[in-house]
C-alpha cells in the first residue's frame, strides 16, 4: 500500500495496517544537529520567552509556584498577595544569548499562563495571568536597568491562557482565556477596557477539559484573524467582528491547550507576489485524542497524535491535507527557521499538557521542509538528553541557533522524588544548517552598511553579504525577515517569516549585493523589529536586525 494523501487517516495512522509512523521519518543520516549546555542554572524555570532585538532572551514562569533559586537585590523583595508572606525571589531574568548573564527582574503580579508580543518600538507588551494577574498588561522596555511597568487593571477580564496577537496598525487583540468567550484589544498604556467582544467559537469549542485555551491565532495576508480552538477555525474580521469564512473541523482529535498540538503560519512567498492576493498558509501539527487531559489524570496516557495538517486560509475552497511526522507529540514547539524550514523541538509522545500529565519525552527534535517533495519533509535531528516536557520553551538566536530552556511538570520548584524535576539548564541547539563541513558556504552580512536599519514598506533596498566559498552564477540566494514570537504552551504568538522579492544578485570579489523589496504593508508584515537573515544554497547568516514601519 503506497503512503499517500488520501491513504492517512486523521488520527495519524494508516487504515487496515499497524502504526507505520516510523517509516515515514524522511531523510536520515548526515549532519542532524548539536546540543550545548550554555547555564548549568538560569534560576528560573522558562514557561515563557521571548527574544529581544537587544539580543536578550526574557525568560520568566510564574509567582506562585514558591522561591526560585534566583535571588531579587536586597530590599526588593515582594509580597505575595494570597499568603500575605514575603517572597525575595526572582520569577523573571533576563538571559544575555552572548555573554551568559543574568540579571533578574521584578514582576509583582502572577503572569501564569499568560501571552505577549512586543510592540512595533520593540517594548514586550505582556498580558494577563492568574489571581492578581488576570487583567494585568505589563510593559518591559530594552534599556540596561528596565524592569517590568505593570497595570493591574488594564484588561475587561482575567486573561489566563489567552492569545495575544499583533494587528497591522501596531496595537494587540487578546482572544480567548479561561471562561473568556470573546476578544478584546490591549488598551493604551495605563487605560482599561470595559468590555470584551463575544465570539461564539470559544464558547462552543469549549468541553470537559476546555481543550480550546491558547487558540491559535494567525494574522492572514488579506488582514482578517485565522483563529482555532480545539478542532475548529474560522477567518475573522474583527474590525467588524464578522465572521469571513469557516473552514472545515480538524478531525482526529484535540489541538489546543490541554491538547496543546504546535501552529504556525508558514513561510510568506514576496518572491513572486501576486496583484491579486499574497497566499497564507497555516500548519498544525501534533495534539492529542479529544479529552486525553481527562485520561492522564486518571494515570492512562494516550498516545499524541502524528499528523500535520496545512490549509490555505487564503483559499476560496479551503481543505486540510495531511501528513505524518516520525512520532507523535503533545506540548511540542514549532518554530520557524531562518531558511524558511520548520523546527518542532520538545515536547512528550504520551499524555496531555498539565501537572504531571505527560510521558515518554520526545527528544528527538523533527525538521520540517514544507517546499520539498511530500516523501522528503521530515527529518528526524540530533537527541537531546535533557526531558523537555510541560512549560518548557525554545527561541530561535540571530545566529541561527535554537535557545532551549524550561521545563517543570510539577505545581512548586521540585528537584528530588519527581518524575521530571523542575528543569533550570539552559541549552543552544544547532540545526543541520550550521553543520561545520559547510561553513564556507555560509553568507555573513557586511558588518558595515550591510543592511539597513530602518525600512519603509515597499522600500528596495541592497544586502552587502560576502562567504569564505565563492557564490556561483545562479546560485540559490534568499533574504528572509522573520519576526521574534513570544513563546509559550506549545505556540510561539506573532511569529512570521518572509521570503522578500529579490530584484537581483551582484557577484563580487569576496563581497556581493543582493537587491531586495521590503514587505509591501503592514498587513503582510506587522511594523516592528525583524531579523533578516542571508540564505545561500538553504544555509543562513547571522541575523541583522532591521526596523520596519
Amino acid at each position: 500500500m503506497a503512503v499517500t494523501n488520501s491513504s492517512i487517516s486523521e488520527q495519524g495512522f494508516l487504515p487496515g495496517l499497524p502504526d507505520l509512523r516510523g517509516l515515514v521519518a524522511g531523510i536520515v543520516g548526515g549532519y542532524t544537529g548539536e546540543w550545548e549546555l550554555v547555564s548549568p542554572n538560569a534560576g528560573v524555570s522558562s514557561m515563557h520567552i521571548a527574544i529581544t532585538h537587544n539580543n536578550k532572551a526574557i525568560m520568566f514562569d510564574a509567582t506562585n509556584f514558591g522561591p526560585t533559586t534566583l535571588q531579587l537585590a536586597p530590599n526588593n523583595c515582594r509580597i505575595d498577595p494570597r499568603t500575605k508572606k514575603q517572597d525575595c525571589t526572582s520569577h523573571a531574568i533576563e538571559f544575555d544569548i552572548e555573554t551568559r548573564k543574568i540579571r533578574p527582574l521584578k514582576v509583582l503580579t502572577n503572569p501564569w499562563c499568560s501571552a505577549g508580543g512586543f510592540a512595533p518600538d520593540g517594548t514586550l507588551v505582556q498580558t494577563g495571568g492568574w489571581f492578581d494577574g488576570g487583567r494585568v498588561v505589563r510593559y518591559l522596555r530594552t534599556c540596561a536597568t528596565c524592569d517590568w511597568t505593570e497595570y493591574p487593571a488594564s484588561l475587561s477580564g482575567e486573561r489566563w491562557y489567552s492569545t495575544q496577537q499583533i494587528l497591522p496598525d501596531g496595537s494587540f487583540i487578546l482572544v480567548g482565556g479561561r471562561r473568556q468567550f470573546g476578544y478584546e484589544f490591549v488598551p493604551k498604556e495605563g487605560q482599561s477596557n470595559k468590555a470584551a467582544i463575544l465570539l461564539p467559537l470559544l464558547r462552543e469549542t469549549t468541553d470537559e477539559v476546555e481543550d480550546n485555551l491558547y487558540p491559535f491565532v494567525h494574522l492572514s495576508t488579506d488582514g482578517n484573524l485565522f483563529i482555532f480552538a480545539n478542532n475548529r477555525s474560522i477567518l475573522l474580521d474583527y474590525k467588524a467582528n464578522k465572521v469571513v469564512r469557516e473552514f472545515p473541523p480538524l478531525k482526529g482529535g484535540a489541538r489546543n491547550y490541554p491538547g496543546c498540538a504546535t501552529s504556525a503560519l508558514l513561510p510568506i512567498n514576496l518572491q513572486r507576489p501576486s496583484k491579486k492576493k499574497i497566499p497564507a498558509e497555516v500548519i498544525v501539527c501534533g495534539g492529542t485524542p479529544q479529552l486525553s487531559a481527562k485520561s492522564a489524570g486518571a494515570g492512562t496516557f494516550l498516545s499524541a497524535l502524528a499528523t500535520c495538517a496545512r490549509i490555505v486560509i487564503t483559499s476560496p475552497t479551503p481543505a486540510w491535507k495531511f501528513e505524518l511526522m516520525p512520532t507523535g507529540r503533545v506540548i511540542s514547539d514549532m518554530l520557524i527557521l531562518p531558511n524558511a524550514d520548520l523546527l518542532i523541538i520538545n515536547g512528550a509522545s504520551k499524555g496531555s499538557a498539565g501537572w504531571g500529565f505527560a510521558r515518554e519525552p520526545a527528544l528527538r527534535p523533527v525538521l520540517y521542509s514544507p517546499r520539498k517533495p511530500r516523501s522528503q519533509r521530515f527529518r528526524s535531528l540530533a537527541a537531546a538528553s535533557i526531558p523537555r516536557m510541560y512549560h518548557s520553551t525554545s527561541a530561535v538566536l540571530p545566529d541561527g541557533r535554537i535557545l532551549v530552556a524550561g521545563s517543570n511538570t510539577n505545581d512548586g520548584y521540585e528537584f528530588t522524588g519527581v518524575l521530571f524535576p523542575t528543569e533550570l539548564r539552559v541549552e543552544k541547539f544547532s540545526p543541520p544548517y550550521l553543520d561545520p563541513a559547510q561553513a564556507a558556504a555560509r553568507p555573513e552580512i557586511s558588518a558595515a552598511g550591510g543592511v539597513p536599519r530602518q525600512l519603509a514598506y515597499g522600500e528596495a533596498f541592497v544586502v552587502e553579504f560576502g562567504m569564505v566559498a565563492p557564490l556561483l552564477p545562479g546560485a540559490d540566494v534568499k533574504v528572509t525577515m522573520y519576526a521574534p514570537p513570544f513563546t509559550t504552551h506549545a505556540f510561539s504568538m506573532n511569529q512570521r517569516l518572509l521570503l522578500l522579492k529579490i530584484t537581483s544578485v551582484d557577484l563580487g570579489l569576496g563581497k556581493h549585493k543582493v537587491a531586495v523589496v521590503a514587505p509591501p504593508s503592514p498587513v503582510v508584515a506587522p511594523p516592528g523589529y525583524y531579523m533578516l537573515v542571508v540564505v545561500h544554497q538553504g544555509i543562513p547568516s547571522k541575523a541583522a536586525w532591521v526596523r520596519i514601519q
